[in-house]
């Protein structure tokens, strides 16, 4: 049971980030709309490092990848390849434009290489993905609050995204950057904790492993069949896409690298950011392999203790907490931190880029001086009703990880493919980017949504690696995945592993995009 120490450190993880954005929203008079949304240039290597991995360690990194091992296996390991490729390329291809623009947004390069048109469209794009982020990131701490305490997800989502639209409405950018600090504090332990705690429970290291693998959770798949769900060319090739976005042109990141002094301070940090990610994300594949160990011989979901994969590790925490009574409350701690830093981070990016990309267009010069500060609060704030709002829609999907990369993996590939367009391809006008875009978007979304359909319905295979019910006390009916005919089996695009979405995005903006250009030149 959920205990009050278990509440104490819960409530204490609100209340320190309540704090430390009061205290940079009052330790100054003002704050001018640089120090707001870069800190004034003036941050230093280690906190933005840290805040740069602590923003994309959000639930579904401590819940998702866990629950996703446990029942696919762990090839997701291999997403450390895809992030050590994305970290060269972006640094060589895409940083020093980043380095020209200076500015707070950097959907800003659209306008200067293309057209305004393409800069609004990109600038949409981005504000349609963090709509459907945002409200998987603040769903997912709360269920395993749920899990724990029996206490309702929707009573708890209110909280989460009222303490970071607070904090990151009053104290600004340096808010969200030594939050994050502190918020990565209580994620990496609570990280570390959970899988200390359970290899021991499972009888150690040695057990863990010989479990998982009789389990089949450490074959890993070099099939490059592209229908396949999880594999090597699937983490490593496809996926990098996802992750040169992420590290190089997603708008919070580009507004952390704009905040160091120095450019040259940029290397340090995607260098320290890079094996961050890489520890965080092999943490994360450990603990999915110790709780498959754990429960090697009676599956939970099978027996009905747990309804759905993603509360296979908030269950696990409270089982092995019998002998550890503070576990819970570190866990959850940290499973709020990994939330409350990446929500932080996108309200507060969304609100920079809105204003500049947008908003900035229909007011006049007047009152951006006199209303600037209050209109970035204002996007902050229904940035926060619009996510809580969203969190309904939450309940009625099935696994989260697969969901949030194949919608958004989307939206990646083309921004990518955008910025691939204008740096290394200097015929490429206005209209083919612009058409490019939309293309990929069209084609692309229409392959994801109906991947996503089919998966729903049983049509695409059963990747589920095997559950064994023989050291259940009690008899337990199971149901065994139905075989798929190859006659009812969709078309071969729209089996394609959601891992590849952001790169397929990426090729198609590119392809479409140089053949118009040279059509139209």
């Amino acid at each position: 049971m959920f205990a009050t120490i278990d509440y104490i450190l819960f409530a204490g993880t609100i209340i320190v980030s309540l704090c430390i954005g009061i205290y940079f929203g009052f330790s100054k008079k003002s704050q001018t709309t640089d120090e707001y949304l870069l800190g004034g240039r003036e941050m230093q290597v280690i906190p933005i490092s840290v805040s740069l991995v602590a923003s994309y360690i959000s639930g579904l990194t401590v819940l998702g990848v866990p629950s996703d091992v446990y029942v696919y296996g762990a090839n997701t390991v291999w997403v450390c390849l895809s992030i050590v490729i994305a970290s060269i390329v972006g640094y060589f291809v895409f940083i020093p434009v980043i380095l020209k623009l200076q500015g707070p947004t950097i959907f800003e390069y659209f306008e200067l290489r293309f057209d305004r048109k393409l800069k609004v469209m990109a600038t949409c794009m981005y504000t349609l993905q963090i709509l459907l982020y945002s409200p998987v990131v603040a769903y997912i701490p709360a269920i395993a609050f749920s899990q724990a305490t029996g206490i309702n997800p929707h009573v708890i989502i209110p909280v989460v995204c009222a303490t970071c639209v607070l904090y990151t409405c009053v104290g600004g950018f340096k808010a969200v950057i030594w939050t994050d600090v502190f918020q990565f504090l209580g994620t990496i332990t609570s990280i570390v904790a959970v899988l200390i705690f359970g290899i021991q429970s499972v009888g150690g290291i040695g057990e863990v492993y010989k479990k998982a693998s009789r389990g089949h959770r450490l074959d890993f798949n070099f099939s490059m069949d592209p229908t396949q769900r999880d594999g090597f060319w699937q983490m490593a090739i496809g996926f990098a896409t996802h992750w040169i976005y992420n590290l190089t042109l997603q708008p919070a990141a580009v507004q952390k690298y704009l905040s160091l002094p120095k450019s040259g301070d940029i290397k340090r940090v995607m260098f320290f950011q890079c094996c961050g990610l890489i520890v965080v994300n092999v943490l994360a594949v450990l603990i999915g392999i110790t709780v498959y160990a754990k429960y090697a011989t009676c599956d939970p979901i099978s027996t009905g203790k747990v309804t759905r994969v993603d509360q296979i590790l908030p269950y696990f925490v409270m089982d092995i907490s019998q002998t550890v009574p503070v576990l819970p409350g570190i866990f959850i701690g940290g499973v709020f931190s990994a939330a409350l830093s990446t929500l932080s981070s996108t309200f507060n990016s969304l609100a920079a880029t809105v204003y500049s990309d947008l908003v900035s267009l229909l007011i006049s010069k007047e009152a951006k001086q006199d209303k600037e500060g209050r209109i970035l609060k204002l996007i902050v704030i229904t940035s926060g009703a619009i996510c809580i709002g969203l969190t309904f829609f939450v309940d009625h999907m099935g696994s989260l990880l697969a969901f949030v990369n194949a919608s958004i993996g989307l939206i990646y590939g083309i921004i990518v493919g955008l910025f691939a367009l204008g740096v290394i391809a200097p015929v490429t006008n206005s209209k083919g980017a612009f058409l490019g875009a939309l293309s990929s978007f069209l084609v692309v979304g229409t392959i994801a949504g109906l991947n996503q359909w089919h998966s729903f319905k049983g049509r695409l295979g059963n990747f589920a690696q095997p559950i064994s019910l023989e050291g259940c006390n009690a008899h337990v009916n199971i149901t065994t995945a139905r075989t798929v005919l190859d006659s009812e089996k969709p078309f071969v695009l729209l089996r394609l592993s959601f891992w590849y979405n952001p790169f397929v995005s990426t090729m198609v903006v590119i392809l479409v995009g140089l053949s118009v250009s040279y059509l139209t030149k």
